[in-house]
């Protein structure tokens, strides 16, 4: 199968269609998470600009849409506040250097290996950041501070604009906030279906920017420059000093690897949900993202990332080949290369609206709930990490997370059960163990042995431990040796007990050759084999 299938005469109105969808979306969701970002508008114009056009040509997805990411907006808002925005630009054009260099090393679906708990949990503690932090600027006023101080400030601000019966910017921005939302949540559920294809969230935008134009609303509008490429400006020597630093360093490896992440788990999402296009080679997509980065970098945008939202309305616009993802591209440039002017009427209250709305679906109940089904350990990962991303921030929280699933696979790992199953007309006593016997549990083995009465035959049965150590073996050992002096009798298979405690390479090829592993050159589900057909 083709990876990079070309548009045909019969695929390209289907594409025209989908990219115009997907414009309609992208427009006002570049700006709102630039805004979310604390950066200009236009940075996350740029971004969508280059995912569209540098990336779009190149991606291993191919119907997969790139842009400014929200679950990257509060790394991006940290960076800045950390080491301002200059340093920005450096700092994308670093990380999309790791990911390039991931890409060409092969190292690309590692990215994929976070346990689930840990990546919902950092979605949803994304989204209860933004949520927070937009709730203020919604009010047309600021950020109070981190995500903590942000979420439990939401009251006071809430009260003032119930109690304060002058009709203040703050309430004329709040009330330009809740009909965005509203219409977002109505044209979702009630559209007409001959016009579901126009975006949720730009009639919210649409809603909120006619509200404030009709009512003279004396709010805060989308400020642009009169020309995309005056605010163009390759970024300082001095830019790059926080790149010489551990903390910029590892703040750099931080946003590669999160954004890395989001790009091919929205990879595999977009595989699941669509049928038209081959599935995805991770490898080039994470190269494709990487350049994408350093262009982004060196062009003054924000982070990118693969996206679902965009992706999702372009699999469901039709899209059957990757012309729609390049010319959505093409249409934001057009669009504001030609009619910057109009952007200047969109309220910013209103695009703070539409963030506050996907911060608050990215905490997704029925997501806790699958979570839920699989344990209560994986739920305690979840809500860990989230509440880790809150209260200090977001790769400390993602750091947190992963620290609980490392503790659950060492705890899953290393645990030991043993007990015994006597048959007292026979005079015999099966002694079981499986799992990991190590020398923490030494006492309990002790502890098993001793209760066994005397005179017994002993089966000792071991097919299920993973692993013994020296400490077991030789209490083991002991302990028949004693046993077997006093009259009774151990049976038990020393040989096999042996290599539990350190097995050969022969041995492990030799039960590697019980299990074969069959290698086709073809196979469907093979990414790398589709790429070389």
């Amino acid at each position: 199968m083709n990876q990079n299938p070309s548009p045909t005469r019969s695929t390209v109105a289907s594409d025209l269609l989908a990219s115009a969808v997907v414009f309609l979306v992208a427009l006002p969701l570049c700006m709102g998470i630039a805004i979310a970002s604390g950066a200009p508008p236009t940075a996350g114009l740029i971004t969508g600009i280059v995912g569209g056009l540098i990336v779009g040509p190149l991606a291993g997805c191919p119907l997969q849409v790139s842009g400014p990411a929200a679950g990257l907006a509060v790394i991006v808002w940290q960076l800045i506040d950390k080491f301002g925005f200059e340093a920005l630009g450096p700092m994308i054009l670093a990380a999309g250097l790791v990911q390039l260099g991931a890409g060409l090393l092969g190292i690309g679906p590692w990215f994929r290996a976070v346990p689930p708990g840990v990546v919902h949990g950092m979605l949803a503690g994304i989204g209860v950041l933004i949520f927070s932090s937009q709730f203020h600027v919604m009010l047309d006023d600021k950020p109070k501070g981190n995500g903590l101080t942000n979420l439990l400030t939401i009251p006071e601000a809430v009260a003032r604009g119930i109690f304060d019966m002058d009709f203040s910017i703050h309430h004329q921005a709040a009330l330009t906030g809740l009909l965005t939302i509203l219409a977002i949540m109505l044209w979702s559920q009630f559209a007409p279906r001959k016009l579901r294809f126009v975006p949720a969230a730009l009639v919210g935008v649409l809603v909120g920017s006619a509200t404030a134009l009709l009512g003279s609303f004396s709010i805060a509008r989308v400020s642009v420059p009169e020309s995309l490429f005056s605010s163009f400006q390759l970024p300082g020597l001095s830019a790059f000093n926080p790149l010489f630093s551990v903390e910029g360093l590892v703040t750099v490896l931080a946003l590669a690897a999160i954004a890395s992440a989001e790009t091919l788990l929205t990879a595999v999402a977009v595989d699941g949900i669509q049928t038209r296009s081959p599935r995805t080679n991770f490898n080039q997509e994470l190269m494709a993202q990487g350049l994408g980065n350093m262009v982004c970098g060196v062009a003054g945008g924000l982070p990118m990332t693969g996206v679902i939202v965009r992706s999702k309305a372009n699999v469901d616009a039709g899209a059957e080949t990757r012309l729609s993802t390049v010319l959505h591209g093409a249409w934001l440039l057009a669009f504001v290369a030609i009619l910057p002017g109009f952007l200047t009427y969109i309220p910013v209250a209103s695009l703070a609206a539409l963030l506050v709305f996907i911060g608050f679906k990215l905490v997704d109940r029925k997501k806790i709930q699958e979570i839920a089904a699989i344990g209560p350990s994986e739920l305690v990962i979840y809500f860990g990490t989230l509440i880790g991303i809150v209260v200090t921030d977001l790769l400390q929280g993602v750091l947190f997370g992963i620290f609980l699933a490392v503790a659950k696979l060492l705890f899953a790992l290393s645990r030991f059960g043993i007990w015994l199953e006597e048959h007292p007309e026979e005079k015999s006593v099966i002694l079981h163990m499986h799992g990991v016997a190590s020398f923490m549990f030494l006492p309990r083995l002790a502890g098993a042995l001793e209760m066994i009465r005397p005179g017994m035959v002993v089966h000792v049965r071991h097919s299920e431990l993973r692993y013994l150590d020296v400490a077991c073996e030789e209490l083991i050992r002991a302990f028949s040796r004693q046993y077997e002096a006093r009259g009774g009798q151990v049976v038990i298979d020393w040989d096999d007990l042996d290599e539990l405690k350190h097995p050969s390479r022969k041995e492990i090829r030799a039960a590697a050759a019980k299990f074969p592993v069959r290698t086709e050159k073809a196979q469907p589900s093979d990414t790398e084999a589709e790429a070389k057909a």
